[in-house]
């Protein structure tokens, strides 16, 4: 007997999966489908992104910024978080934020989070940071790395997840006692994520703090970076790993967010049939292609307005903030716009 997936009628009209083939059934409000992975899509399904220039974070001479956060609304302004420095990569830099009344013209506010104390395990760096909105507080989760730090060779360092918490979006941050939440399995070459766990991103469900996030095993290249979930009962933790990581066979920058009941994950590398695709599981556990893509925003942040509140009402995302390039220029951010 096939192995059946069980969606409600909410949860297949939000995620965009069409109900039109022979194989589904209605029977009691439900549509129950056979392996949708494996039945083509139709081509005009598919995303247009357009840019525009995120003003007041666009290119600067001297200045990077990359690696933005979702983005949330509070009162009357948009936050984004994002990694800043002088140099194009993230293990030599700190957080920062900046607001805006409209998404598109923005002001930055200054650093949100410094680096750890000597000797800490965010000494080097902090960055790729995220956010979650939870029980009266503000929880900024950001990677860390500890002094020395090495990227190449054979004595990589390994990086972490932490988080800090304010009473407001503007701070201040106090790191977490419990600071690293998720760290590498200590396995060395068997699972996914024993070098590189990073790039947070949360949502809400069934009352629990599910944060996906990207991870890479020892000797691995970037291409073979997988996409892992760990839950916890509370905001900072502790975070347990869902057994049958990875949830998602590829994908290097994470972006999640709710559609229906649903989850949907944008993948932009990885093997055929998960690289450029938006892929969806209904249980936020069980993700298979659900539309090919022919771009994708680089290390996008998006604004998810329902990414907290468990209201089964998810809709696809409209718009965020990706990293933008331009020759001669240092990372900068920019505007993304979706239409469906």
């Amino acid at each position: 007997m096939p192995n059946h997936i069980i969606l409600d009628r909410l949860s297949l009209e939000r995620s965009y999966l069409y109900i039109d083939y022979p194989t589904l059934v209605l029977d009691g409000g439900y549509y129950y489908c056979v392996d949708l992975s494996t039945y083509p899509l139709p081509e005009e399904r598919t995303m247009q992104v357009s840019y525009s220039p995120a003003e007041g974070l666009g290119p600067e001479p001297g200045v990077m910024r990359r690696d933005p956060s979702d983005i949330i609304n509070v009162g009357d302004l948009y936050y984004v978080w994002y990694t800043k420095s002088n140099v194009s990569d993230g293990y030599d830099a700190t957080v920062w934020y900046a607001t805006s009344a409209d998404g598109h013209a923005w002001i930055e506010k200054g650093e949100a989070l410094p680096r750890g104390p000597k000797g800490s395990w965010d000494e080097q760096s902090v960055f790729t940071p995220n956010i979650l909105v939870a029980k009266g507080k503000y929880y900024l989760f950001y990677t860390g790395v500890p002094t020395p730090f090495q990227n190449e060779g054979n004595q990589v360092t390994e990086t972490a997840i932490g988080v800090a918490i304010a009473d407001s979006p503007e701070g201040p941050w106090e790191k977490s006692e419990t600071n690293p939440v998720l760290e590498p399995v200590d396995s060395r070459w068997r699972d996914f994520d024993s070098m590189r766990v990073d790039d947070a991103c949360l949502l809400v469900r069934d009352g629990k703090y599910w944060l996906y996030y990207k991870g890479r095993r020892w000797d691995d290249t970037p291409a073979n970076t997988k996409m892992g979930l760990a839950v916890a009962e509370e905001p900072e933790g502790p975070y347990v790993r869902y057994v049958a990581n990875p949830v998602v066979g590829g994908g290097h920058e994470v972006l999640v967010w709710p559609v229906g009941h649903g989850v949907v994950a944008m993948v932009n590398i990885g093997p055929e049939g998960i690289a450029k695709t938006l892929q969806y599981a209904p249980d936020g556990l069980s993700f298979s292609r659900m539309m090919n893509l022919d771009e994708v925003p680089n290390a996008p942040g998006a604004y998810r307005p329902e990414a907290f509140t468990e209201s089964g009402e998810g809709q696809m995302i409209e718009w965020g903030l990706h990293v933008g390039s331009a020759p001669g220029s240092l990372p900068f951010l920019e505007r993304f716009d979706c239409q469906w």
